[in-house]
């Protein structure tokens, strides 16, 4: 701001404090008007009832989504979009059968039946659900890694570009709701949490598989990493 080089000994006092003004004026308005992101994860039919990887009941959170989309400045959909020879595909892995579980590099991986291969039908999301969304997070695209989280791959490094976005679009707080809780909803919460984004999570919005207490883990998971479980 240009100084007022007039002979008045209070000329720069009143604009200090005018600049000051201005800066608390500004910090309140982007308080006041964060950026709020709703994140859909995975409501794809391979994930809903007659799909490859149903969670049961995971076609009921699509009323429910549908009618709280208004209430978000943003919409962000997040697909699995996986190749059709995906290492975490049982299919691929001679002996082993849907939900036994092998090391890799990253770590243990469960394996799941074939699911949500790219372009096919139940990758595609549920019909019901309104998909229209400014960005959409396509996860799992590489063979050799698995993804749950909307932010990283399962290596925890690879980037989904998710976090870009944000920070670009200044989305700082986020509402997580989708499926499957226990997975990639749990994932993509915690990491967002821990990349600094007040997040929410809107249980009545989501739902689970609960494969051996992974419900239970979930809900501890998210909470140690301060998300907003929100019943209903």
């Amino acid at each position: 701001m240009t100084r007022n080089t007039s002979n008045s000994p209070y000329g720069d006092a009143i604009l200090d404090r005018r600049e000051s003004l201005i800066q608390v004026t500004l910090k309140h308005f982007q308080e006041t008007f964060m950026a709020i992101a709703l994140i859909v994860v995975d409501v794809q039919n391979d994930f809903c009832p007659g799909g490859a990887l149903a969670v049961p009941d995971g076609d009921k959170v699509i009323p429910v989504i549908n009618e709280m989309r208004g209430e978000f400045d943003h919409v962000i959909l997040s697909q699995d979009w996986h190749p059709a020879d995906h290492s975490s595909f049982a299919s691929q892995h001679p002996g082993k059968a849907p939900y036994d579980t092998i090391e890799m590099p990253y770590g243990t991986q469960i394996l799941w039946p074939d699911h949500c291969i790219q372009n096919t039908k139940g990758a595609a999301f549920h019909p019901d659900l309104d998909a229209e969304a400014e960005f959409i997070v396509h996860k799992g695209i590489h063979t050799g890694i698995d993804s749950y989280s909307t932010f990283f791959e399962n290596d925890r490094k690879t980037k989904t570009g998710l976090e870009k976005y944000l920070r670009e679009h200044g989305i700082e707080e986020l509402t997580i709701v989708g499926l499957a809780t226990d997975f990639c909803v749990r994932w993509s919460a915690v990491d967002a949490a821990k990349l600094g984004y007040d997040v929410r999570v809107e249980l009545h919005a989501c739902r689970g598989l609960d494969i051996d207490g992974s419900m239970e883990a979930a809900m501890v998971a998210m909470d140690e990493a301060g998300v907003a479980l929100v019943a209903a």
